[in-house]
């Protein structure tokens, strides 16, 4: 058992948003920033950022880490790219005044399309569309609910064309 693979995952956790310069088996060099650490296996999930935009991730077996040295320590910055790396835009967390703007904004729209649209709940936080098909936040395609698949159908491929439009 190597040295790293006998670290306790609050150790781990220390190299975790940090930039490494990773040495593996049979001389192997590994470089960019720990995303995180199994704390089963001790794999290391590294997260390289390209020049052209593009990441790398790559895991490196626990068993194959000889030694790790921190390069670079994760500014606030690098934390806030790393933690939504892996997040799908759907799970993106709006303010208060976006939700505002994107219900406004998609409800202007479909007012424009000559498509009735009312606010409904206490906090008139969902769009109502035609009586039949509701709009939560954050007023995306799949946001929509309604018990009429044509009308659900419909109504997405045009939120869809609004969001692309926007």
């Amino acid at each position: 058992m190597s040295e790293w693979q006998r670290k306790s995952p609050l150790e781990w956790q220390t190299y975790v948003n940090t930039e490494v310069k990773v040495t593996a088996a049979e001389k192997h060099e590994y470089k960019g920033w720990i995303l995180t650490v199994d704390p089963v296996s001790a794999n290391v999930v590294l997260v390289k950022f390209m020049e052209n935009g593009k990441v790398c991730v790559s895991v490196i077996l626990g068993h194959a880490v000889q030694k790790v040295e921190i390069v670079n320590e994760g500014d606030d910055e690098m934390k806030k790219q790393l933690a939504h790396l892996f997040m799908l835009e759907e799970s993106k967390v709006y303010s208060h005044e976006e939700l505002e703007k994107r219900k406004s904004s998609l409800k202007t729209w479909l007012e424009t399309n000559h498509i009735p649209v009312t606010e409904q709940g206490e906090s008139q936080r969902t769009l109502c569309v035609a009586g039949v098909l509701t709009i939560d936040p954050p007023y995306g395609p799949k946001d929509c609910s309604s018990s009429n698949e044509i009308i659900l159908s419909r109504v997405q491929s045009l939120i869809q064309g609004h969001l692309a439009t926007q």
